[in-house]
C-alpha cells in the first residue's frame, strides 16, 4: 500500500513524499522505517492524520482507517530528553543546593550562629524527601511518555531547584529562626505526620506502579489505600507533608512553596479524575479529585 508523507510544520529534510507500507503494519514500524529514512531519532517524530488524530504506537494503520493514498502528517518535536533523567535532574538539584548551605553557613550569612533544632530536622527532611524522589524516578515510576522537549528541562527544573531549592534553603538556615521554638508535644505531632506523609506517598507511587505494565501505557481504575477517598491520594499525602514541614520551619517560603505546589497539584488532580470519569464509566462516583470529601 502506497501512503503520502508531509511536514508538518518545520519541512523535514528526506523525508520521501511517498511510501510503501502494509495496511496491517504497526505505528512503531511506520516509525522505524521514517527514522532510517531521515536518519532523526524515532523519540523526535510525531505521525497525525489531517485532522490531527495522532498516530500512538502499539496500533496498526487499518486501526486508523488510513488507506491508499491517505496523507500521514510527520513532525520533527526537536531535540528530546528522557522524563526519567529530567526528574533525576530536578531532585538532584534541592539535594545539592540545601547541603552546600548548610556546609556554608558562615559564608553566606556573614555569621556564625548555630542551627535551631526545627532548622536541623528541616534539612532532614528535605534530604529524605528528595532521596525518596530520586529512589522513585529511578526504580518505581513509568512513563506513558518516553521523552519531552529538551527546551522544557529548564521550565521543569525552575521549580526545584529555585522554589524548592535556593528560597527554602536561604530563608530556613538564616539566623532568624536560628533561636525558634516549638512546643515539644507539637513538634512531635508534626515530625510524625510528616513520616506517615511520605511514607504514604511511597506507598502510592507503587500501588500506580503495579498498575500498568512494563512497556505499557495501560490505564486501570486505582483502589486501596488513599484511593477510596480521592483520585490521587499521592498529590494529597504530598501536600500533607508541605504543610507539616511549613509548620515546623515557621517560614513564609515554605509556606509560599506550599501553596505554588499545591496549585499545581490541584491543577493535575482535577485533569486525572476528568480523565478517569470519561475513561471508565464505573469510576466511583463519591471520589473526590484531593482532598477528601471536599475537591
Amino acid at each position: 500500500m502506497s501512503i503520502s508523507l508531509a511536514s508538518r510544520g518545520r519541512k523535514i529534510k528526506s523525508l520521501p513524499k511517498n511510501l510503501e507500507f502494509p495496511l496491517d503494519g504497526s505505528i512503531d514500524q511506520l516509525k522505524e522505517e521514517i527514522s532510517q529514512r531521515t536518519r532523526l531519532p524515532i523519540e523526535r517524530l510525531r505521525l497525525s492524520t489531517v485532522d490531527g488524530t495522532v498516530l500512538v504506537p502499539g496500533k496498526t494503520l487499518r486501526k486508523f482507517g488510513i488507506g491508499t493514498g491517505t496523507t500521514i502528517w510527520v513532525k520533527d518535536l526537536g531535540p528530546q530528553i528522557g522524563w526519567r533523567t529530567v526528574y533525576v535532574i530536578e531532585y538532584l538539584g534541592p539535594l545539592i543546593i540545601h547541603t552546600l548551605f548548610l556546609l556554608n553557613l558562615k559564608l553566606i550569612y556573614r555569621q556564625e550562629f548555630s542551627l535551631s533544632l526545627n532548622q536541623k530536622v528541616a534539612f532532614i527532611m528535605i534530604i529524605l524527601h528528595f532521596l525518596k524522589r530520586e529512589y522513585e524516578s529511578i526504580y518505581v515510576h513509568r512513563f506513558s511518555s518516553a521523552t519531552m522537549p529538551f527546551r522544557n528541562i529548564f521550565k521543569n527544573c525552575f521549580h526545584y531547584h529555585v522554589l524548592s531549592g535556593l528560597l527554602l534553603a536561604f530563608f530556613i538556615y538564616g539566623p532568624w529562626h536560628s533561636q525558634d521554638y516549638i512546643c515539644p508535644k507539637l513538634f512531635t505531632f508534626y515530625t510524625i505526620g510528616w513520616t506517615v506523609s511520605l511514607l504514604s506517598n511511597l506507598k502510592i507511587h507503587l500501588e500506580l506502579r503495579n498498575l500498568r505494565p512494563e512497556g505499557s501505557s495501560k490505564r486501570a481504575i486505582p483502589y486501596g489505600f488513599g484511593f477510596n477517598w480521592v483520585s490521587c491520594p499521592n498529590y494529597f499525602f504530598e501536600s500533607l507533608e508541605w504543610l507539616f514541614f511549613a509548620l515546623i520551619t515557621k517560614s513564609w517560603a515554605s509556606w509560599l512553596f506550599l501553596a505554588v505546589g499545591f496549585v499545581q497539584m490541584l491543577v493535575w488532580a482535577q485533569k486525572k479524575h476528568q480523565r478517569y470519569i470519561k475513561e471508565f464509566p464505573n469510576y466511583p462516583k463519591s471520589r473526590k479529585a484531593i482532598i477528601p470529601y471536599f475537591m
